[in-house]
């Protein structure tokens, strides 16, 4: 019985890393798309510098792995500027820097995945009819009514095939974020796997949640969808 009750508790701390693994992955793409609608409004840009700064950003995030980018956030950055700060003198040799498990990869995340929003929303933004932009500059709104009014609902129906497909590809990577020992489902399984020695049995229920979470996305994203796209005629 006791070890049946342990199997239990072991099964109820995988629903808090879920909860954990939701939070991280919400609050990561609510960030990816900040940083994503940002990227993309440099990258059509007229001035050549913001322009480059954007295509830099977008090459280098994609064309890096998430993990690496993950540890050199979490445990490079304050070891840089922890040798940095202790070069000003002695009153500052005990400087020590920790960063928020929690707060570094959210962050981490949303800078990451806010490189692949920027094209979905680049991309969003040039299918909106320019003759729909260029009536409204006519007929007198300024650009933040043109932004709310005609750019932006047009904006979020292109994009959400694109942000459904990049918040499939975000909540998968919270898995990367045991590494920097954040309580989410992945750590989870492994320290159960760990303490019961069935790492088949906790990293098959992981794999299952992750599944679950995947299958709900495509179901909202579906709705989502369907609701973005009524009252316009398919053709």
């Amino acid at each position: 019985m006791e070890s049946i009750a342990a199997l239990e508790a072991r099964g109820l701390t995988l629903i808090d890393g879920l909860q954990m693994t939701l939070l991280v992955g919400l609050v990561s793409m609510a960030l990816a798309m900040v940083f994503g609608l940002i990227a993309a409004w440099a990258k059509l840009s007229q001035v050549r510098a913001i322009v480059f700064i954007a295509d830099t950003y977008t090459t280098v995030i994609r064309g890096v792995p998430e993990l690496v980018l993950i540890l050199l956030i979490y445990y490079g950055v304050p070891t840089l500027l922890q040798n940095s700060v202790r070069q000003w003198g002695p009153a500052f040799a005990d400087f020590r820097l920790n960063l928020d498990p929690f707060a570094a990869g959210t962050i981490t995340l949303g800078f990451i995945y806010g490189a692949f929003a920027a094209e979905v929303f680049r991309g969003a933004v040039l299918a909106v009819p320019r003759g729909q932009i260029e009536a409204a500059v006519a007929s007198g709104m300024n650009r933040v009514l043109l932004f709310r009014r005609i750019l932006f609902p047009q904006l979020m129906r292109y994009a959400l095939p694109g942000l459904g497909n990049v918040w499939m590809v975000l909540i998968k990577a919270t898995a990367l974020m045991s590494v920097i020992q954040l309580e989410e489902l992945m750590r989870k399984a492994e320290i159960a796997a760990g303490a019961t020695r069935m790492p088949f049995t906790f990293f098959l229920a992981a794999a299952l949640l992750f599944l679950g979470i995947t299958a709900v996305s495509i179901l909202i994203q579906s709705r989502l969808e369907r609701w973005a796209n009524r009252g316009v005629r398919q053709v």
